[in-house]
């Protein structure tokens, strides 16, 4: 049997109605069946410190740069981050005092603003919806703290704020259990990079050249 055959008769196992009729489960009338999820939904047991310390290794691994600090220092530190740059984007409920008066120009998220002006702009802050210790993953979704999706697409330079270890969740399935599938979320591990054939490395392809991560918490 070739592997062409091995294939077609797979389908056709897969395909042929269920035993029970057009009714039965899996049938066109019928109920859908169960589908397993016996899949490990943690490898391993952490404290929550252990947690925000995996997905700071995972983090700086993706070539993003990992911060701690906590409240009090958090606007010197982000001061400092955004020195270079004349004007930042911000979401419409970031926490005002996250951001020193004295640092870059705040652009607001505003509908109206094309892509072109929001280029202009030398990068962004937000927080996030949450983020993944097993895979250095960072979910945004469009929350109030973090603004439309393309304000932190379009600038070079993204500035995500974490709030530890209350936002870190150790996997990928207790994730997806805790956000809504109707929001646009984003998931960002690592800056923006690509490949070419002879894997000569990009960054900042479709998304910010440079992502900075603070972990925020009691120090």
């Amino acid at each position: 049997m070739s592997s062409k055959d091995r294939i077609l008769a797979r389908i056709r196992r897969a395909t042929a109605p269920p035993a029970g009729g057009p009714d039965g489960p899996g049938g066109p009338d019928g109920p859908e069946p169960g589908i397993p999820r016996d899949y490990l939904r943690v490898h391993g047991a952490r404290t929550p410190a252990e947690n925000v310390d995996l997905l700071a290794a995972h983090l700086t691994e993706y070539r993003a740069k990992v911060h701690r600090t906590d409240e009090d220092g958090l606007p010197l530190l982000l001061a400092r981050l955004l020195s270079r740059h004349e004007s930042v984007l911000v979401p419409p409920a970031l926490p005002p005092h996250w951001l020193s008066a004295a640092g870059p120009t705040r652009i607001p998220d505003r509908a109206a603003s094309t892509p072109r002006e929001l280029d202009r702009a030398g990068g962004v802050v937000t927080g996030c919806a949450l983020a993944i210790a097993e895979t250095g993953t960072i979910v945004l979704d469009g929350g109030p703290d973090q603004g439309r999706r393309r304000i932190t697409l379009i600038p070079d330079h993204h500035v995500c704020v974490v709030r530890v270890p209350g936002q870190v969740v150790d996997s990928v399935p207790q994730a997806l259990e805790l956000l809504d599938p109707a929001r646009p979320l984003t998931w960002i591990s690592g800056p923006s990079a690509t490949s070419d054939i002879e894997l000569d490395r990009v960054e900042g392809v479709h998304g910010p050249r440079t992502l900075d991560v603070v972990l925020l918490g009691a120090q």
